[in-house]
């Protein structure tokens, strides 16, 4: 199934109240064949998903909706040539110090650019946001309140958050909801 099917599947999803929906398009690592690959991927998922946020604000279902559309690191900004030379075996490489998430939707404050990286995106340089802070962003977004939400390991309460630190940049900078946890 091609991935702006999946997107229109996302949207009756969400019309019909479905709480949680997974929207799922791999294969992002472009290790070789950077060009052409990246390229693909994104002629594949650009339009789609902003066909997405642009139906669910028609059908007044953005402001309740969270869209969050990551991956699970960055991606180094550099080509990482591999030997011998050959522009099929031009990728790029893992890269956990500068990565981008966009949020939609949900409580999120449209039309923001926080933080930013160094000029070859190797570094977040001008208010970086700890992925602890996404973390607790996200349930905030959602109403709920992060700091009351634990599940019991060994006799212990943990909080999905635990390692959250002061939460400032993802709170004050992201959501416009806060202290709401109705």
């Amino acid at each position: 199934m091609d991935y702006g099917t999946t997107c229109l599947l996302a949207g009756r999803l969400i019309e019909r109240a479905v709480r949680f929906v997974l929207n799922q398009h791999a294969q992002w690592g472009h290790h070789s064949n950077l060009d052409q690959g990246l390229s693909q991927k994104l002629r594949t998922t650009d339009q789609q998903v902003a066909t997405l946020v642009k139906d669910l604000k028609q059908r007044d279902l953005l402001d309740e909706t969270l869209i969050i559309w990551a991956g699970e690191f960055g991606r180094i900004s550099l080509a990482d040539c591999r030997t011998p030379p050959d522009p099929a075996r031009i990728g790029r490489d893992h890269h956990p110090d500068g990565f981008s998430v966009r949020l939609a939707g949900g409580g999120v404050k449209g039309g923001q650019i926080i933080g930013r990286t160094d000029e070859l995106g190797l570094r977040a340089e001008d208010d970086p946001v700890h992925i602890h802070d996404l973390q607790a962003t996200v349930p905030l977004c959602m109403g709920v309140d992060h700091e009351r939400v634990t599940y019991r390991h060994g006799g212990q309460d943990f909080r999905l958050t635990d390692d959250w630190r002061d939460g400032t940049a993802g709170r004050a900078g992201l959501a416009h909801r806060s202290g709401d946890y109705s």
